[in-house]
């Protein structure tokens, strides 16, 4: 009598329907998810590359595919933050350095206060704000998002307080967003 080694993987016709389901359920959020964090053919590429990960490793479909596949996709856009980070910090340099290190006027001294909320936001740590990202942009609840991270429900509580604090004090050190002064 032979023994199996090893979890039954799905027979190949259910291995497809099932793929097909998680794919038809959550593509467009995998990509909704990708393009506020990557825009454009990055977020396109992301967003295959996370489905084509599930498809390798899917033995059973995730029993929560969408805080799954967030964490998928956050590792597919991680080498990309990094990219963008490396050439945005030399563009900063090369800025600087054309302008003769002289400071121009602040543009956020006419900018609304969404403006000046998403510049907050892009200043805090990108853990910090992918926390705040995933409740906030992406709907999900403490348990989900904890999963899609990889953390315990306590630690995600944990990081959501302390990235909310961060953004209240980034906020805090904002100048009120008023248009300038007609003269």
């Amino acid at each position: 009598m032979p023994t199996l080694v090893g979890p039954p993987e799905l027979a190949p016709l259910d291995r497809q329907a099932s793929f097909a389901n998680v794919f038809d359920a959550h593509y467009p959020a995998v990509l909704a998810y990708c393009r506020r964090r990557a825009g454009g053919e990055e977020a396109a590429d992301a967003a295959l590359a996370t489905f084509e990960v599930l498809w390798r490793s899917m033995v059973d479909p995730p029993a929560q595919p969408l805080p799954w596949l967030y964490k998928v996709a956050a590792g597919q856009l991680a080498n990309t933050r990094r990219s963008e980070h490396r050439r945005r910090r030399l563009l900063d340099r090369l800025a600087r350095r054309v302008a003769g290190g002289s400071s121009a006027s602040d543009p956020a001294e006419s900018t609304t206060d969404a403006a000046v909320a998403r510049a907050a936001l892009a200043r805090l740590r990108p853990a910090d704000r992918e926390v705040l990202l995933l409740v906030a942009w992406e709907g999900l609840g403490p348990d989900e998002a904890a999963t899609a991270l990889g953390v315990s429900p306590a630690t995600f509580a944990v990081r959501l307080h302390r990235a909310r604090r961060r953004l209240e004090d980034l906020l805090a050190d904002q100048p009120p967003a008023t248009p300038k002064d007609a003269p």
